[in-house]
């Protein structure tokens, strides 16, 4: 598998170092492309009909403790890479955040947290290694994932690895898996017109608002009004350019 694994991440530093003016940032496109389209006609015919009928079903107490679970869970990473990033404040607030939640607010369903001033903060192990200057490599779209760059799956097998101690029981972490998914594509729901809104070619939409809001992430720079969500040149766009 190892053997494998590296086959593919020495083929993406190929492919990356052959970018050209073009695709600059995103080497795989053609392929990018092809899985965006499959991870489309998944959610299309599958997560937001299933999002939609949790959203409109599920009380919202019981939709809102869900949420809060897992954004407790999710707090024992953002509160290591605040301390990995330097920010010891922000780390140790996430701790006493895990802590308060845990217990008065039963396993994280009530986030009485946040109502205690505790601040709710965002930080992944991507954002980490690029404050320690680690370049964010091609620009990828993993199938079910969606978009990410070669630096940023690192975030994947974060979340991986602690979803995986959640519990001893395999078919515990089994059944919470899917309430996750839901939760996260519910919170998306109403993306879609917006991404509408980006004009005809969504897949460069999507890239450059991924791509853009990481690196307002990283810098602390919010992208300037000529620049926010600047699709850049395409196969498409760079056909049709007079020479």
């Amino acid at each position: 598998m190892w053997r494998k694994i590296a086959v593919v991440a020495t083929s993406i530093v190929t492919l990356t170092s052959c970018a050209t003016k073009e695709n600059q940032g995103d080497p795989l496109e053609p392929i990018n492309r092809q899985v965006y389209r499959f991870n489309s006609g998944v959610d299309a015919l599958v997560l937001r009909p299933l999002a939609s009928g949790y959203a409109k079903i599920t009380p919202s107490p019981i939709k809102t403790g869900i949420h809060n679970f897992f954004s407790n869970i999710d707090d024992v990473l953002v509160g290591g890479n605040n301390f990995l990033q330097g920010n010891a404040k922000n780390g140790f607030s996430d701790v006493a955040r895990i802590v308060v939640n845990t217990t008065i607010g039963v396993v994280g369903l009530i986030d009485v947290a946040s109502k205690m001033g505790l601040e709710k903060h965002d930080a992944d192990l991507g954002q980490t290694l690029g404050k320690w200057g680690v370049g964010s490599g091609a620009y990828l779209v993993l199938p079910f994932f969606g978009s990410t760059t070669l630096r940023d799956t690192s975030n994947i097998v974060a979340d991986v690895a602690l979803y995986n101690n959640i519990s001893k029981e395999a078919s515990t972490r089994d059944k919470l898996l899917p309430f996750k998914v839901l939760d996260v594509r519910a919170q998306l729901l109403g993306v879609e017109s917006f991404v509408d809104a980006g004009g005809s070619d969504e897949y460069a939409f999507t890239r450059s608002v991924y791509l853009q809001g990481r690196e307002s992430k990283i810098t602390g720079v919010t992208p300037s009004a000529s620049d926010e969500f600047d699709p850049g040149p395409t196969p498409e766009t760079t056909a049709s350019s007079p020479q």
